[in-house]
C-alpha cells in the first residue's frame, strides 16, 4: 500500500468523500426551521393583536359602567329633581351656580348632572353619548333616537360608543334603575 492508497481509505473512513453528496442538507434544514419559527411568531402577534383589541373593548365597556353608575348616583343624590321629572329625557345645560355654596334649583341641578355627564361620556368614550329616560324596555334605541317611551317609573340609562372607531356609535350599554 502506498501513500495514495491509505490517504484515501483514510478519507472514506472519515466521511470527507461522502460529504459532497449532502452539501445543503444542514442549509435547508435551517430554513425549513426558520419557517416553521416564522410562521410560529405570526401567531403569536395575531394573538396579541386580539388580546389587544378585547382588551380595548373591556376598558371601554368598563368607563361605560362607570359613567352609568356616576349618573344614577347623581340621580339618587336630587330625589325633588325625580319627583319633578327632571332627569327624563332632559338634554343638560350648565348651571353655575349648581357648583357654589348658593346652590341651585332641582331642576336646574338635575340639568347641570346631565350636562357635567354628557361632558364626561364624551371625554372618556370615543364618539360617547349617553341618555338618562324613563323607559320600559332599555335594550333599544341609537344615540340620534334613543327611544324612551317615557312609561312607568323605571328610568333606563343609555350609553353609546364607538368602539372600533369607525365614526359610528355601534356599542351600547343599558343600565335599569328605580330613583
Amino acid at each position: 500500500m502506498n501513500k495514495l492508497e491509505v490517504q484515501k481509505k483514510l478519507e472514506n473512513r472519515n466521511g470527507s468523500e461522502g460529504a459532497s453528496s449532502q452539501g445543503g442538507a444542514t442549509l435547508i434544514e435551517v430554513l425549513i426551521s426558520l419557517l416553521i419559527l416564522s410562521v410560529g411568531l405570526l401567531g403569536m402577534t395575531g394573538l396579541q393583536t386580539v388580546s389587544l383589541r378585547n382588551t380595548q373593548s373591556a376598558y371601554l365597556r368598563t368607563q361605560a359602567s362607570i359613567a352609568s353608575n356616576d349618573i344614577v348616583e347623581r340621580i339618587r343624590a336630587n330625589l325633588q329633581g325625580v319627583e319633578a321629572n327632571s332627569y327624563d329625557a332632559n338634554a343638560g345645560a350648565a348651571t353655575a351656580a349648581c357648583n357654589t355654596i348658593a346652590g341651585c334649583t332641582a331642576g336646574q341641578l338635575a340639568a347641570n348632572d346631565i350636562a357635567e355627564w354628557k361632558a364626561a361620556l364624551a371625554a372618556d368614550l370615543p364618539a360617547g353619548a349617553g341618555t338618562v329616560c324613563a323607559d320600559a324596555t332599555p335594550e333599544d334605541g341609537t344615540p340620534g333616537t334613543p327611544a324612551c317611551d317615557g312609561v312607568g317609573n323605571l328610568y333606563a340609562v343609555k350609553i353609546w360608543w364607538d368602539e372600533d372607531r369607525d365614526g359610528a356609535a355601534e356599542k351600547r350599554f343599558s343600565l335599569s334603575f328605580r330613583p
